[in-house]
């Protein structure tokens, strides 16, 4: 990616408006420009699985549950790991490897993000939570009997999913935001 693109010449670039009004600058993240209440909203209005769960599912409620569960990994970076989707939208597991810069402009707003709400280094532990949440959404609100995926999943957790509506979702993830400290 050329040094344009991440505006390196002291110029913010294009940017987006968030849900509280403010301006967020994709290019060129700064801790400031981050909001719980930005994450919240937009995770909650963002399907997993690119809207294709056999009803809505947000990325938001997969995130509080990941960060109840007793899984491995800090619950507060359970909360955060999908964070920068809501600056971004999420891109399918498959397309993703074909968009490096993506990658690294995903990576530098989620750095951001840990900077803004003090979470330190992503543990490596978050990888394996989140397969466990893949296998437990797989069988809860994915079609039954679909193809074999051709990866080995965990076991799910025990307990079954019900999506919450987008609204119960983000009120959770504030919640469980507070709860953990993230403001």
């Amino acid at each position: 990616m050329n040094d344009a693109a991440f505006n390196t010449r002291g110029n913010r670039g294009d940017w987006i408006q968030t849900y509280t009004g403010r301006r967020f600058y994709p290019l060129d993240p700064q801790p400031d420009d981050i909001c719980i209440e930005d994450i919240a909203h937009a995770l909650a209005l963002t399907c997993r699985y690119n809207g294709h769960s056999r009803e809505f599912y947000s990325v938001s409620e997969h995130a509080v549950r990941m960060s109840r569960a007793d899984l491995p990994g800090s619950p507060a970076w359970r909360l955060m790991h999908d964070a920068a989707e809501a600056y971004l939208s999420d891109v399918p597991r498959p397309i993703k490897p074909m968009l490096p810069e993506f990658y690294v402009i995903e990576n530098s707003i989620l750095n951001v993000i840990a900077c803004r709400f003090d979470l330190g280094e992503l543990p490596r532990e978050i990888k394996h939570a989140d397969m466990v949440m893949l296998a437990t959404e797989r069988r809860d609100v994915l079609v039954q009997g679909g193809p074999e995926w051709g990866i080995d999943l965990p076991e799910p957790l025990p307990f079954p999913i019900q999506p919450w509506s987008w609204l119960k979702s983000e009120i959770e993830f504030l919640c469980r935001a507070e709860e953990l400290g993230i403001k």
